[in-house]
């Protein structure tokens, strides 16, 4: 297949182009029904005034196929392989954009929803890997966070997008927004189909003179038999080997510990996945209108537009972890983030408590705060962790594992959060609060620094064994350091060699 003719610098920031693709329609199609869904509006007409309960299915449905396509790629993704499943991603959500944009029935409507979520499933479990595996330690943190912050440039561009038509009168008013998605999904697609796969995946699958071939790209030299590419690929062998001392993989080990720690790495995954949907995230992403206008009593109209400058300031807050996150390290970005949350959420409670107009307005000033926060680290790092956390032989897994919990738990909390609002109101802040809290120390025990490794020095981050993985004892919670592998140096010709090249020369 024809790849790209770039190398170097320009191959991998076509690589993350294309990541950033990927999570541009991930937060487009997350936020394209937030203003669309509704009872009042031609949505409601169309579908037969659905009540609050079948918006809210409608909405959520969606991350069930996403966690259904989550599942897949866990399974079967590390056979398919990086770049096969981002195809088969983009191809699937063009399919359920064209059932969701010519629905005319609920049931299509579902069908819809649920193929595009397992599109998304796919590329949301295995864009992370792709790029991960794809750049070096040292801007692995940013291109992956550069991933999160075009997630919310989709999310912005999806809400207004919707508030823009929600003024336009006929089914054009909702068509539109969702069809939309489709351009997104093809360029995904073509951009994806001219890249190369990853060399680690190559490696571990036996394409080897392929896998050199593309580190060469990679590192921006000419040939394979480069000294710095036949190192970078020692590196990566020497770690496959490791890795696959027992011999063929085995889902049982992902409950093994020893110095690799498999099920350490993999509840980590799964941990920063969860705590991220419990810091609140989605109460705001989701249903901010819902909660500007039943906890603190705002108009329809002002609650909307409030939603999409949430989001605006959202964005924004974004861009901060591109220059902190390969500076200060993933562990500081997450306690900073935790802590500031739940300071926002404890001091919106307490404004509520009170009952004023005033008092809501500065609860409202609390909840763009919180988006700042939520920006700078429990947004990007969620994303990043797991595919650097885990060894190349689960990364896909990991990753996928991840994912499959993250859409769950947004699913629950979307679920959950309306109803907790209608009984329990402004104290519904109170509860995550103490969930960001507790992300603070548990960030600080068990979490290990992972600025500026190789992928093939995490292989090594929990040797120092323990219940907290070493991560207690190390200093900033730094269980490794740098490892350096034997230098590869050409091999000489033989002197025999040499005379008989002189021969010729002179022949």
């Amino acid at each position: 297949m024809w790849i790209l003719p770039v190398r170097g610098k320009a191959m991998v920031w076509a690589i993350t182009a294309c990541c950033c693709q990927g999570f541009l329609l991930l937060g487009y199609d997350q936020g394209e029904f937030l203003c669309s869904i509704g009872a009042q509006n031609q949505f409601g007409h169309d579908f037969g005034n659905p009540d609050a309960t079948t918006q809210g299915l409608i909405v959520a449905i969606y991350d069930i196929g996403c966690a259904v396509g989550s599942l897949i790629v866990f399974f079967w993704g590390e056979r398919i392989g990086r770049k096969r499943m981002i195809m088969m991603g983009a191809a699937t959500m063009i399919i359920g954009t064209a059932i969701l944009t010519s629905s005319t029935t609920r049931a299509q409507l579902y069908v819809g929803r649920v193929i595009t979520g397992i599109g998304n499933g796919f590329n949301s479990s295995s864009i992370p890997v792709y790029q991960s595996e794809t750049c070096g330690g040292a801007i692995r943190g940013a291109l992956v966070c550069l991933n999160s912050t075009i997630t919310i440039v989709g999310l912005v561009i999806a809400y207004w997008l919707d508030y823009g038509l929600s003024f336009v009168a006929g089914p054009v008013q909702w068509r539109l927004p969702i069809g939309f998605q489709a351009v997104f999904a093809l360029c995904l697609l073509l951009q994806v189909t001219v890249l190369p796969d990853s060399p680690r995946w190559l490696l571990a699958h036996g394409y080897d003179e392929e896998a050199s071939k593309v580190i060469a790209l990679l590192e921006d030299h000419d040939s394979a038999d480069h000294p710095d590419v036949i190192q970078a690929r020692k590196e990566i062998e020497l770690s496959l080997a490791q890795e696959s001392e027992g011999g063929p993989f085995r889902y049982s080990e992902l409950l093994h510990g020893g110095p690799i720690g498999n099920f350490r790495r993999i509840c980590l995954c799964i941990a920063v996945n969860v705590m991220q949907q419990f810091t609140g995230s989605n109460m705001i992403n989701y249903l901010a209108p819902v909660v500007y206008q039943n906890t603190m009593g705002l108009s329809r109209d002002l609650s909307l537009i409030l939603g999409g400058c949430t989001s605006i300031t959202y964005m924004f807050a974004s861009f901060i972890p591109l220059w902190t996150v390969d500076r200060f390290g993933r562990r500081p970005l997450l306690m900073i983030s935790a802590s500031g949350l739940s300071l926002c959420f404890i001091l919106a409670a307490i404004l509520l408590s009170i009952g004023t107009r005033p008092a809501a307005f500065a609860a409202t000033a609390m909840v763009f705060i919180f988006q700042i926060f939520l920006g700078i680290g429990f947004l990007p790092i969620p994303w990043l962790y797991p595919a650097e956390i885990s060894t190349t032989r689960i990364r896909a897994r990991g990753s996928a594992i991840s994912s499959f919990f993250n859409w769950m738990c947004v699913f629950a909390v979307v679920q959950m959060t309306p109803p907790a609002i209608a009984n329990i109101d402004w104290r519904v802040f109170i509860i995550f609060a103490v969930f960001n809290a507790c992300w603070v120390p548990i960030v600080y025990f068990f979490f290990p620094e992972t600025r500026g490794l190789e992928l093939e020095e995490i292989d090594h981050i929990f040797e120092k064994g323990g219940i907290t993985g070493g991560v207690w004892g190390s200093k900033g919670g730094r269980t490794t350091t740098d490892m350096h592998y034997p230098a590869v140096t050409p091999v000489e010709p033989k002197d025999d060699l040499k005379a008989e090249e002189v021969k010729l020369e002179h022949a």
